[in-house]
């Protein structure tokens, strides 16, 4: 539905949707694990971010739909795909 959707608030990375479900997705990459997984980055602080970016999205289509907060992380080639990350 949308890439790189940007608010006052912040930022979503992929916004997607499937089976009557709106997927705000967070997209993290690292070189090494180093500093911990990818995943790892997506600090509650974000979260509270993307659930703003979230509900701004809501008030531009004029309703409350049905959403998740997706977490997909890169490293050493490997993609990891978390559905409902933030719970």
């Amino acid at each position: 539905m949308e890439r790189n959707y940007k608010t006052d608030v912040g930022e979503a990375d992929i916004i997607a949707y499937k089976d009557g479900i709106y997927a705000f997705v967070e997209v993290k990459a690292r070189a090494s694990d180093a500093y911990g997984l990818p995943s790892e980055a997506v600090t509650k602080e974000k979260q509270r971010k993307y659930r703003r970016i979230a509900q701004l999205y809501c008030v531009q289509c004029g309703q409350e739909l049905p959403i998740r907060f997706d977490v997909a992380s890169y490293l050493d080639g490997e993609i990891d795909y978390i559905e409902n990350a933030f719970y």
